[in-house]
């Protein structure tokens, strides 16, 4: 069905950051964002000068930059001046145990206050920051550290002796584990950081880093082969700064809630440097999804900016609004969504409880911050991504036989979304394959692999990955589409939908879902959900077939693993699950 847009009201277009989308990009320029930032006071930029310590420089240092949530329910404060010290002493402990400016220290922990210490240290000695999913097999661990030749390992006990002790010696580049909660044994290099960070100097000289130095290597998983470790540099603050600014409507004061995981780019991009640059405070919550738990926080901690995944929203829609309206949720301005496409069923939902919308917006790994994005100031479509951000040129293209790149001028027409290089966050190269990187750029584009379309507005609409799509008796079919107009029946929970070979059709769309607690899997309800689906989208992009799972597999960020429900269905290989979150056949 078509969603009616949700028009803003004169207050949230009058009193956003951004306040005109038309003027703002028309004046917009690079180089005036950066110099909204203060660069290092001898020369440079490094990231965690700018999120710690030329807050303590300005007199800001008393403010509160991170409140940390234990599961116990104890909590704990951090100031600015208490990041820009320990950042500092870990930065000193770095410096003394050898490891020198563009080594890599990588992180292997939950949301714990250490993991912002580290990150911020490694940044501020001049070294290279990789965080990794705590929940990874011991297997994704040392294949990530032996790509980006880790020096460093900076982890808990628990996951130590689980998931590392026993083939470290197969990388002797590591030459330092630093164990957060102590229990340092007598392995050589194994510290006790609680010992180790009180005894290093909290005197600490910034690393004078140049803006293309390398900050920053996140890994992620292609649809097969290894993973691609993405290289990003200090210049990438500027692009964290303006987008926290202007798609999250963040301000100095405002108590930010990013739930992403720490070991993926929104959680550093946005959970730990972003909102550390404007001068927020930063929530962090050590525990996982959990309703009630949620819209405690909300409350209590009087939230005015919440940024969190579909997967999440879903899941609260799943629970019911009842819940929602039993909490006190006025202080939230602004809720985002990040991670894969939002469905428009969601936007809507969060409108008619909260009374407000969740924006969604869209970017990668490879981008490194928000690219497009539905503003406060904006009316929002639901199920569009919404509009480039200022600095950003986003176009529909297709590639022709010979390789060349053409825009598509035609509105509604799908093809792949591609981006003019040249913002600040782009990342420069994946590590170790030059050949890998340049394939993603052609004829003065970027190339997502992101299949979209464009309205006669300007704002851009989610189609499927391009090797997600599906080709059905000449038709091309977003998997998106067609689970955003399952999950508008009542029973439906969360939906994934593939294609699969048909003699005729070339492919036909399978549908996999999971119901909403008090629906039960049946016949019935089978040709229901067919025939709601026929109704909703027309016979020949509507599923042919539909399965019920528990659950779906996807991924810790939220994502929906399409390719591996396709190769489970069709008996291919599965390729890297290193990232899956969850598998409940």
């Amino acid at each position: 069905m078509p969603w009616e847009t949700i028009r803003k009201r004169p207050d949230d277009k009058a009193t956003a950051v951004l306040t005109d989308y038309d003027q703002a990009r028309a004046a917009f320029t690079w180089s005036g964002a950066r110099a909204d930032l203060d660069g290092l006071p001898d020369g440079g930029l490094n990231i965690a000068y700018e999120a710690a310590d030329r807050h303590v420089a300005h007199g800001r240092g008393d403010r509160i930059a991170l409140r940390w949530l234990a599961k116990d329910g104890t909590s704990r404060k951090f100031r600015y001046c208490d990041l820009a010290e320990h950042s500092s002493r870990f930065a000193s402990l770095l410096r003394s145990l050898g490891i020198g400016k563009g080594e890599r220290v990588f992180s292997l922990l939950g949301r714990q206050p250490d993991l912002y210490v580290a990150a911020l240290g490694t940044l501020k000695s001049g070294c290279v920051f990789s965080p990794l999913f705590s929940a990874f097999g011991p297997e994704p661990i040392r294949t990530r550290l032996s790509l980006g030749d880790g020096r460093v390992l900076v982890t808990s006990e628990a996951l130590y002796r689980r998931k590392i002790e026993p083939w470290r010696h197969e990388l002797p580049g590591l030459k330092h584990v630093l164990l957060v909660d102590g229990g340092a044994g007598p392995d050589d290099g194994v510290l006790d950081l609680r010992r180790a960070l009180p005894a290093a100097s909290p005197d600490f000289a910034c690393a004078k880093t140049a803006p293309d130095d390398m900050a920053l290597l996140h890994f992620t998983s292609g649809t097969t082969g290894r993973p691609k470790g993405a290289v990003h540099v200090h210049e990438a603050v500027v692009a964290h700064h303006v987008t926290a600014r202007c798609a999250l409507d963040l301000r100095p004061g405002d108590v930010f809630w990013c739930t992403a995981d720490p070991g993926w780019v929104t959680g550093t991009s946005y959970g730990i440097i972003a909102p550390l640059t404007i001068g927020a405070t930063l929530l962090v919550d050590e525990a996982e999804f959990d309703a009630e738990r949620w819209y405690g926080i909300l409350q209590r901690e009087r939230v005015t900016i919440w940024y969190t995944a579909p997967t999440a929203i879903r899941m609260l829609l799943k629970v019911g609004a009842d819940v929602a309206r039993r909490y006190d949720l006025s202080s939230v301005r602004f809720m985002a969504s990040v991670g894969e496409p939002l469905n428009p069923e969601a936007v809507v939902w969060a409108q008619e409880t909260f009374g407000r919308p969740f924006h969604d917006n869209w970017w990668q790994t490879e981008t490194g911050g928000i690219m497009i994005a539905n503003y406060a100031s904006a009316d929002v479509k639901p199920g569009s991504m919404g509009r480039p951000i200022p600095g950003v040129e986003a176009a529909i293209v297709e590639r022709t036989a010979d390789g060349r790149v053409h825009p598509v001028e035609e509105p509604m027409t799908a093809g792949e979304l591609a981006l003019q290089p040249g913002w600040p966050s782009m990342f420069r190269g994946y590590l170790g394959e030059e050949e890998r990187y340049r394939r993603c750029f052609a004829d003065g584009w970027y190339l997502s692999g992101d299949l979209a379309m464009r309205d006669t507005d300007g704002y851009f609409w989610f189609v499927g990955r391009a090797d997600d799509v599906i080709k059905s008796a000449g038709h091309l079919i977003g998997p998106f589409e067609v689970e955003s107009a399952l999950m508008e029946h009542p029973a439906v929970a969360e939906a994934g939908v593939i294609g699969i070979p048909d003699p005729i059709a070339g492919e036909v769309v399978k549908a996999f879902v999971a119901l909403k607690p008090g629906w039960t899997p049946s016949e019935a309800l089978r040709k229901e959900l067919l025939g709601h689906g026929r109704a909703q989208l027309g016979p020949a992009v509507a599923p042919k077939a539909i399965d019920f799972r528990a659950s779906l597999p996807r991924t810790r960020s939220g994502k929906i693993m399409r390719r591996l429900l396709k190769a489970r269905e069709l008996g291919l290989p599965e390729g890297d699950l290193s990232t899956l979150e969850r598998d409940e056949r």
